[in-house]
């Protein structure tokens, strides 16, 4: 499921857990079987993920889609790739700096 709203609380916390899809949303807002698992008892309203990408990728249908949401970015402009630029193998210490130090918007492309 895509949400799961509880009520219930400790009766149902774990049943309510199982049923969530990857990427789901449990919400729970009562307690009337009792507290859950102290994780969660005194820290409010939170947000908790474990995000893999496998979960986001599992079925191959949202493979497809997430492979080919970047491409049509750059098809409509809203991503503007930079210019490729080539560095001698030799400076593939800088061409990393300058990876790391974010001089460089574009790939960097070694060659011997």
């Amino acid at each position: 499921m895509r949400v799961v709203y509880d009520s219930v609380g400790q009766a149902t916390f774990a049943g309510s857990l199982d049923c969530l899809r990857a990427a789901g949303l449990l919400v729970r807002f009562g307690s009337a079987s009792g507290a859950v698992p102290p994780f969660l008892a005194a820290r409010g309203s939170l947000f908790l993920t474990r995000a893999t990408l496998y979960s986001y990728t599992a079925r191959r249908e949202d493979w497809e889609e997430g492979a080919q949401e970047p491409f049509r970015r750059v098809a409509s402009g809203e991503v503007k790739p930079g210019t490729p630029r080539t560095w001698p193998l030799a400076r593939a210490a800088e061409a990393h700096q300058a990876l790391e130090g974010r001089k460089a918007t574009a790939s960097i492309v070694l060659v011997p």
